[in-house]
């Protein structure tokens, strides 16, 4: 078992990043790429970074998905496709993620990071304001499956980064607003930290005290984020958006090739 052995100043970094993880993620996804390496740098093993940050992570998009759905921007039942197919997704990443060489996944996870750096630029994100949801289609049910089950899974190996390509692929895929557009990503993110994180903890794989300690703040910030979003809109979630999505291009793109 782990002790943990950090002093306070350090803990106290680690809630601030936590916040700042929360409100980023809650707006644009991609929170994890604070906490993550933050956990790495205070001593956590891999696998322990990786439980405890989805223990601290479910805190976070769950008051985010929850702002959304009292904003009637996700209908849980339109979607129902997208949260099963996350699920399943999520927990078969998380089961495989030992199987998988990290240095492949190192060398992958930029260049999927860059295309989608690529599209925030010169794409056109969710330009739509019609607050309607799509027509539900047995095509827009195949999206919904074929989304889930690979961003899900993505999660399940991974994690950081997902709740970014979930915006960017919406935008795609459905054509939404960008408010309806976040609550469905950061609603989905929540089904694949959660599924994911009962699997890190039957693996014996969180640090509990940690976990729920960044997790009070992720929350904090996920509800500033979420309600900032909701408040100003593109003007908010467009810029954040496509910082996120170049920081972590260029972080990933020097941490695995350089």
């Amino acid at each position: 078992m782990f002790e943990l052995a950090i002093d306070p100043s350090t803990w106290a970094i680690l809630c601030a990043v936590a916040l700042a993880a929360g409100f980023i993620d809650a707006i644009a996804g991609g929170g994890g790429m604070l906490t993550v390496p933050a956990l790495l740098t205070a001593g956590l093993p891999p696998h322990l970074t990786l439980g405890t940050n989805k223990l601290a992570a479910s805190f976070g998009s769950l008051t985010a998905s929850v702002t959304y759905y009292r904003k009637r921007l996700f209908d849980p039942k339109f979607w129902a496709g997208s949260i099963v197919a996350t699920a399943i997704g999520a927990g078969i990443g998380t089961l495989i993620v030992d199987k998988l060489s990290i240095e492949f996944l190192n060398k992958l996870i930029p260049v999927v990071i860059i295309a989608v750096a690529i599209y925030s630029l010169f794409g056109k994100l969710s330009p739509e304001q019609s607050d309607t949801l799509p027509q539900l289609t047995p095509m827009l049910r195949l999206k919904q499956w074929l989304q889930g089950l690979g961003l899900g899974f993505f999660d399940g190996v991974a994690g950081p980064g997902t709740g970014t390509f979930w915006t960017a692929s919406n935008s795609v895929l459905y054509k939404m607003n960008l408010l309806l557009n976040c609550g469905l990503a950061r609603s989905m993110n929540f089904v694949s930290n959660f599924v994911s994180l009962i699997t890190f903890v039957a693996l014996g794989h969180v640090n509990f005290l940690l976990g729920i300690t960044m997790g009070v703040f992720l929350m904090l910030g996920a509800w500033l984020g979420a309600h900032s979003a909701i408040r100003f809109g593109s003007k908010v979630i467009r810029p954040v958006f496509n910082t996120v999505v170049i920081i972590l291009a260029l972080k990933l793109i020097y941490e695995a090739y350089f």
